[in-house]
């Protein structure tokens, strides 16, 4: 699913970097046809074309343009654009067709050039270069290429994608694009040849400039409305996720804290008080294992307990053991009460008693004592290591179902120490003002 999904975006990023391109190059498709217009245009049925047999000397304005001075004193017009076209210089000697003047005072237009400095002009050598659909071409695969890589670094990061990261990303686009504008394919004027724009000899050109900013902008827009429908789709997704997880969470709950082992125990520890006529040990103990299943079976669907509510069933719960193990197990229990409203997930601590019990010997002679306490925003249970001589089963269940649920629940992890002498769980609690 992940590598589909890895191929789905390059393809969705690959089709967005074609749009963009042919939006870029729109403009490019319609000087084309400007030009092809204006060509068409350039010489009216209703005029005709003067036919010069004398040589004209080429003078070059200042502003750029250009006229052909002839000995009898006229001169012609010859455009910037057909000057660097035809690749002809100041003092050249010409021998050209011209247009009539389109009004009165105005001069006559060079139109085609017939001999250049005493020798035929061959006009095919103007068209040596590439033809205007290859030039299309490339720019349709540049600008693709600009697209796609911008549109790659944008959108390879979904989760945990803050404005900072985004802005970070957005600088590596832009240096990404420096990198790509000096490798723009450009058409020089005079050898028609297409060559690096690194390697032109005149990097700043305005209209490539342009167009790659276009294609910059394009993608980084495109690139964050796509990241922040991709967060929204996985939150959604990360909820339904959540909820699951919380129904097979409560599902292993019951079964777990619920289950026949721990029942019977109590029913044996509530018999041993019948028989040895401990009536009000017998009450309390109903109380409490009353309590404790009551706990177990409204609490554990809820997503999130104050300490002092859980603390309560802690004692409640570990009360049970204490009757089973009379004079034998403690609970040390030291917790701040400013921390008394902060909150935690429902049964965390009911595990934690339980593999305690399950996995130490437990003597008169070794007491065992299991610590609950507050340190700077945790609480922290621990209690020592001292193994059963046959050790029971383990799955490791609990405690990674604790995990899980504290990372979904609170989107906080739980710190598990086990050196071999104490076994220490630590869990961050959550200021009311969170919950």
């Amino acid at each position: 699913m992940k590598l589909q999904s890895k191929y789905s975006d390059l393809v969705l990023n690959l089709m967005v970097a074609v749009a963009i391109s042919l939006v870029v190059n729109f403009s490019y498709v319609l000087l084309m046809l400007i030009d092809v217009t204006n060509e068409s245009q350039s010489r009216p049925a209703n005029q005709k074309i003067l036919e010069r047999c004398d040589e004209g000397l080429l003078s070059v304005h200042p502003d750029g343009y250009g006229y052909l001075v002839y000995e009898n004193g006229d001169s012609v017009y010859v455009p910037t654009q057909r000057m660097r076209w035809l690749g002809i210089a100041p003092g050249d000697r010409i021998v050209a067709d011209l247009m009539p003047p389109r009004h009165a005072k105005g001069h006559p237009v060079l139109w085609e050039m017939r001999r250049h400095n005493g020798e035929k002009f061959d006009y095919g050598r103007l068209y040596t270069g590439p033809s205007r659909m290859t030039e299309l071409l490339l720019q349709l695969f540049y600008y693709l290429v600009v697209s796609f890589v911008i549109l790659s670094i944008l959108t390879s990061v979904r989760r945990n994608y803050t404005m900072g990261r985004f802005i970070r990303r957005c600088l590596w686009c832009c240096l990404a694009a420096v990198a790509l504008y000096c490798l723009a394919p450009v058409t020089e004027w005079h050898s028609k040849r297409i060559t690096l724009n690194c390697m032109s000899g005149q990097m700043f050109d305005y209209m490539l400039l342009l167009k790659c900013s276009f294609a910059v902008v394009a993608s980084m827009l495109y690139g964050r409305i796509y990241v922040l429908i991709s967060q929204r789709q996985a939150v959604v997704v990360e909820n339904e996720l959540l909820k699951n997880e919380n129904l097979t969470t409560r599902y292993n709950m019951l079964v777990g804290q619920i289950n026949p082992h721990f029942f019977f125990n109590s029913l044996n520890s509530l018999a041993m008080l019948v028989r040895e006529k401990h009536d009000e040990k017998a009450l309390t103990y109903i109380d409490q294992l009353s309590y404790t299943f009551r706990y177990i079976i409204q609490n554990g669907q809820s997503t999130l307990m104050t300490l002092d509510e859980e603390l309560k069933f802690a004692e409640a719960y570990g009360y049970l053991f204490k009757i089973r193990y009379a004079d034998k197990l403690f609970f040390d229990v030291d917790v701040d009460p400013q921390y008394l409203s902060w909150r935690l997930p429902a049964l965390s601590l009911q595990p934690l008693i339980g593999n305690a019990v399950k996995h130490n010997t437990i003597t008169r002679s070794r007491p065992f004592h299991i610590s609950i306490r507050t340190e700077e925003g945790h609480l922290v249970v621990s209690n020592p290591r001292i193994p059963k001589l046959e050790p029971e089963p383990s799955t490791g269940i609990g405690l990674e179902n604790l995990r899980n649920r504290w990372q979904l629940i609170t989107g906080q992890t739980i710190e598990i120490l086990d050196d071999g002498v104490t076994f220490t769980v630590r869990m961050p609690l959550q200021h009311p003002d969170q919950a």
